[in-house]
């Protein structure tokens, strides 16, 4: 185990979509140059990187993402992923498909969202267990966060088609009843933050694909933990960068401080 830290820093990048006409190598650089920079603890990319779960994908998107320097490099599966069993490429390439890290200040349970050839997905009642039992693992004052690539609370603007997970409730009682304080996810390239009761729910947009809902931009998030608050910042590849959300902890529990919502419609 690392020994605690004042600040941990987090940077999610999600749908990356190698192989789409949409993908821009430039921006994905970019955000890697930029994630380099500030040296995060730890890189989660909440899915999606391919478009089609082939293996020349996933292999170009390994030569994409070797230049991250985070040592705790977090990668999740997609729905796009999963696709003509790209998920077995997956695992040759990345590892498992269901991850814990754990630190004296953090512990991250990544959880595979995705159903192959669907764009729907679950996490599935034979993984409630395991999601409890490895956050019990933590010592009480560890910050927890869940991590999957379909959204557990619906997002505005995100269209008709099902976005949340067909076990949604079910998931939620799970981290709720673990304890978990954030939720990470990804899925429809429409950034947005939900505050859940005590549970702060944040999803990504995309860092490097044009396939974009209005006139949002490719983007990427900055998780600051520190041990009396949080911050959350949106940040676009080559452009701006702005804070999403602050928030104080009291005791465990992150409690709302005050919020930015800066989303452009």
């Amino acid at each position: 185990m690392a020994e605690s830290n004042k600040e941990t820093i987090i940077a999610q990048i999600s749908d990356i979509h190698v192989g789409e006409s949409h993908f821009v190598p430039s921006l994905l650089t970019r955000a890697i140059d930029e994630i380099n920079e500030l040296n995060p603890d730890i890189v989660i990319i909440t899915g999606d990187l391919t478009a089609n779960g082939f293996r020349r994908e996933y292999d170009t998107v390994k030569n994409y993402l070797t230049p991250i320097k985070c040592v705790n490099l977090i990668v999740q599966l997609g729905n796009h992923d999963s696709r003509n069993v790209g998920y077995l490429h997956f695992e040759q390439i990345f590892g498992e498909r269901y991850r814990t890290f754990r630190n004296k200040d953090v512990t991250i349970i990544a959880a595979d969202s995705s159903e192959p050839d669907l764009d729907n997905g679950q996490i599935g009642r034979e993984h409630y267990r395991w999601i409890k039992e490895e956050f019990g693992k933590s010592d009480s004052k560890n910050f927890k966060i869940f991590a999957m690539h379909h959204h557990l609370v619906s997002v505005p603007d995100t269209g008709r088609e099902r976005n949340i997970v067909n076990d949604a409730g079910d998931v939620l009682e799970t981290v709720v009843d673990a304890g978990v304080d954030m939720v990470l996810c990804g899925h429809k390239h429409v950034p947005y933050l939900w505050r859940v009761e005590d549970l702060l729910v944040v999803t990504a947009g995309t860092v490097s694909c044009l396939r974009l809902r209005g006139v949002i931009e490719p983007s990427y998030n900055i998780i600051y933990v520190r041990e009396k608050e949080i911050d959350i910042y949106r940040r676009s590849p080559f452009d701006k960068i702005e804070k999403i959300l602050g928030v104080k902890r009291i005791g465990r529990k992150a409690k709302l401080c005050e919020k930015f919502i800066t989303e452009k419609r």
